[in-house]
């Protein structure tokens, strides 16, 4: 009973009030009729507080969203499934879900009557802008009377979770240079002509068969290695994401950052569709194998958490690439370079690697004095060039540019010519 009490409302509070008022003047001024009105005014509240708390409704609960991953600028459904699980009809209920405030303000249904064992649905919709997993709910039912005198609040302890994934754009479809190159254990091993110690080996792993050791190749290394197995050809990619803050600028879902990601996610979804075995590398330290089956969703639920790192370091980042190369096509998304770390990333092109670099230019996503816009692009083109200089293919990204547009310019050909190539179709910071 105190629990209905302090849920009196602000009308069920006043009126208690009106009734002490009421009492009052009736003693001061000997009104029996005006007492009897002061008991009527508080016997109202104090029954709907009754009524209230000793309500014992059991209700289950049941929330999906569709779609359980939504890209970003797209909306989500959400909907409540309500059941009355016992035998008392309900009285009104008012339907709260909790929401981060990215998703909007918190949607508020009512519900009026649910009779025993009875069910309802109610749907809403919430819209993103913003990449991240946002917990939804728990859902807060609060019960009042007919009246609005009282009301008390329950709520449920689910969560479910909304994953706002980055927009994944569609790509033309290009021949890639590098897309049959470095296969790893796959790649077509020599024959062996000359005997047993030309077999092709690796080292030993976890779980393989010991009569596949080739002794011979552990006494010369050292190490226990044993003989390669004949796989089926199949493409490797390796798809680079700078997250360093200093790289990067703009604010909001118009940062350079954003459109980094995003063109990561298309790249990757992209090489998967077309067969690539696919591997994921960020800044941040992230380095996941996209698995057959669920490895886009593990790529888009990871794009949608990742975010700047404040001490991000290139060559940490070209280290962790290289600590487990297989070769094949490296395809890197890189913001603001300067001319030394164009020429760190040549480390990234051993083991016969076909490397393809993004290079945004992240000073268009900013306001800059033609002087300093001068610099900056004297800045971003001796960068790229270093680039080329490398061993990588430089496609040169401004604002206003689509990944669609720049997707040919990573077809095959010489890495000069698709760097002039992109630069040709750049005219005031617009793809033509």
């Amino acid at each position: 009973m105190r629990e209905a009490l302090r849920g009196l409302t602000t009308r069920g509070r006043s009126f208690l009030a009106a009734a002490a008022a009421a009492a009052i003047s009736a003693i001061i001024l000997g009104e029996r009729d005006l007492l009897r009105v002061a008991v009527l005014l508080a016997a109202l509240p104090l029954l709907a507080a009754a009524y209230v708390g000793r309500s014992r409704y059991k209700l289950a609960c049941t929330r999906s969203l569709d779609p359980g991953r939504a890209p970003v600028g797209s909306s989500a459904r959400v909907i409540l499934r309500l059941q009355n699980m016992s035998r008392l009809p309900t009285g009104t209920l008012l339907l709260e879900d909790r929401l981060p405030y990215a998703l909007g303000s918190r949607p508020r249904v009512v519900l009026e009557r649910l009779g025993s064992h009875q069910a309802s649905s109610v749907a809403y919709t919430v819209r993103a802008d913003v990449r991240g997993r946002y917990p939804i709910g728990p859902l807060v039912i609060r019960l009042t009377d007919p009246f609005g005198l009282c009301e008390l609040t329950r709520s449920f302890p689910s969560v479910d979770r909304l994953t706002v994934i980055p927009q994944v754009v569609t790509l033309p479809a290009v021949r890639l240079a590098g897309e049959y190159a470095g296969t790893g254990d796959s790649r077509a091993r020599s024959v062996a002509v000359h005997g047993e110690d030309d077999a092709a080996t690796r080292e030993y792993r976890r779980g393989d068969d010991l009569r596949r050791v080739h002794w011979r190749s552990t006494a010369r290394t050292g190490e226990l290695m044993v003989r390669r197995e004949e796989q089926p050809w199949e493409s490797r990619a390796t798809v680079v994401l700078d997250t360093r803050a200093s790289a990067h600028r703009g604010e909001g879902p118009t940062a350079s950052f954003e459109w980094a990601v995003s063109a990561t996610a298309s790249i990757a979804m992209h090489l998967r569709q077309a067969g690539y075995k696919l591997r994921l590398v960020t800044g941040s330290g992230i380095d996941i194998d996209a698995a057959e089956a669920a490895g886009e969703g593990v790529i888009l639920d990871t794009l949608a958490d990742v975010k700047l790192a404040e001490n991000g370091d290139l060559s940490a980042l070209v280290e962790q690439v290289r600590r487990r190369s297989d070769g094949g096509l490296v395809i890197g998304i890189f913001g603001a370079l300067t001319v030394p770390e164009a020429e760190l990333l040549a480390g990234l092109r051993g083991n016969g690697a076909t490397c393809i670099g993004f290079a945004i230019d992240t000073s268009t996503w900013v306001n800059l004095t033609p002087g300093e816009r001068q610099d900056a692009d004297r800045e971003h083109s001796a960068a790229a060039l270093a680039l080329v200089h490398s061993g990588w293919r430089s496609v040169p990204v401004v604002h206003g540019s689509t990944l669609p547009a720049l997707w040919p310019a990573a077809a095959r050909g010489s890495s000069g010519f698709a760097w002039r190539a992109a630069m040709a179709e750049t005219v005031g910071g617009v793809i033509r």
